[in-house]
């Protein structure tokens, strides 16, 4: 078969910008919201996903108006990020609109599957460097009737459950149908407390770091050297790893944290690193369901801290794998109600800009050696998007070559299995490859 990067000949077609159509009613007056403290500590990034369908593809008009129409609920999207006269980051709702692009390719997808993560991705959705619009699409057809929806959007307006939501609304507005919703609210939920309790965890070297720690930004002569690999594993696979994981444990380990202790175990042995080396995983955790009251699912913005197991090369490597899965469980379950209200005080108390604190969520860093980060889409509604013809057939994230980086999401096939994209240096991937699949 030859290989995606030659077949994907991607032809743009059209590009236009896409405002918030609103059914009668005037937009609300507001002129911005304020990002909260959670949307200030996150990556200051676009991230892009892209979802394949079948054929019939709806008209490019029909899904512009489907898009149109969810705007005047998301409005954000169809921001800017800016300040207000105070100086303060704040999401201008200018309705200044999306982008849409229309891009054709003259094979057909099947014969560009498996995509697998490459450069060829990148002509799957808009630019995501130095753009203004907080959110692009990207509608793709092939010549089989097949299409491909590029999707990028800024993380400081929406975490992936937020963009998540946003996909499946804009999918139902497409086929005409009522949509749900969001909460838009940014600074009820995250008052602090009176008075706020400083000191209760540390947030400083985790969610925060001194700005001195963190040069200016430099291109990584080892960047072309990073390697993209798609694992995949079965649900079969993934059911003698948890019995391994929960072997002489006190609990039953759930798949994410059998298979991510299985990953970082992998991850580490491959790159060689020194046994007294310290290794950490740094796992996403949404607050959603953490905190008390629990938020709605429905809000719209972020909510994500992060968990932070670690240790020594040796301790990972030659433990039995329950040591990782414990240590995992362990650190995502201390990210808990006390731990975010904790976070809320210490972002909202003048501190972070008094010490001149800044996120250590750097998108700029290229190298996370010795150190994994994992994000998990495995609870996302991925595949519950329908735009008339069915729900997505694949969906994968865009290349993103970042070592040390792993996006977990469910397989395509839909019988309960995983694939993991691993970022890792050319020279290590071999050795990856090699292990990955071994239970030892």
């Amino acid at each position: 078969m030859p290989s995606p990067t030659k077949i994907l000949k991607v032809s743009v077609e059209s590009t236009s910008i896409v405002k918030p159509k609103y059914a009668g009613n005037l937009p609300p007056t507001t002129p911005h919201v304020p990002l909260s403290v959670f949307d200030k500590v996150t990556y200051d990034i676009h991230i892009a996903s892209i979802y394949a369908f079948r054929a019939p593809a709806p008209p490019s008009s029909v899904m512009q108006n489907g898009l149109a129409r969810v705007l005047s609920e998301y409005r954000e999207f169809a921001g800017r990020l800016g300040e207000d006269p105070e100086g303060n980051p704040v999401i201008l709702l200018n309705d200044e609109g999306a982008r849409f692009v229309e891009a054709s390719v003259d094979s057909t997808l099947d014969q560009a599957l498996p995509i697998k993560p490459s450069l060829a991705l990148l002509s799957l959705h808009p630019e995501v460097h130095g753009v203004a619009e907080l959110l692009q699409v990207q509608l793709t057809r092939f010549a089989c009737g097949s299409f491909v929806v590029g999707f990028t959007s800024h993380h400081r307006v929406a975490d992936a459950h937020a963009a998540g939501n946003f996909l499946i609304a804009w999918s139902l507005a497409t086929r005409g149908l009522d949509v749900s919703l969001a909460v838009h609210d940014r600074s009820t939920f995250f008052t602090p407390r009176v008075p706020p309790l400083l000191e209760e965890f540390e947030h400083r070297g985790v969610e925060f770091a001194p700005k001195n720690q963190f040069g200016a930004a430099k291109a990584d002569p080892l960047k072309d050297n990073m390697v993209v690999h798609k694992a995949h594993f079965t649900k079969e696979f993934l059911t003698k790893l948890k019995a391994r994981a929960s072997a002489g444990a006190s609990k039953c380990y759930s798949t994410f944290e059998s298979l991510m202790a299985h990953l970082w175990r992998v991850v580490t042995k491959a790159r060689r690193l020194h046994e007294s080396e310290t290794t950490h995983v740094r796992i996403s955790v949404n607050g959603r369901r953490r905190m008390n009251p629990r938020l709605p699912d429905e809000y719209f913005g972020n909510v994500v801290l992060w968990a932070y197991p670690r240790a020594k090369v040796r301790e990972i490597v030659d433990s039995p794998l329950r040591y990782a899965a414990e240590l995992i469980h362990d650190a995502v379950a201390r990210v808990n109600d006390a731990y975010f209200r904790s976070f809320i005080d210490l972002a909202s108390s003048g501190v972070v800009e008094k010490e001149g604190l800044v996120p250590t969520a750097d998108a700029d860093k290229w190298v996370l050696c010795p150190n994994v980060d994992v994000d998990s889409w495995l609870r996302l509604p991925l595949y519950d998007l329908d735009f008339g013809g069915g729900g997505p057939f694949y969906f994968m994230p865009s290349f993103l070559p970042v070592e040390g980086l792993i996006f977990l999401v469910p397989s395509f096939i839909g019988d309960g299995s995983i694939e993991a994209h691993v970022a890792l240096f050319d020279h290590n991937q071999a050795s990856f490859k090699q292990i990955c699949y071994s239970l030892e």
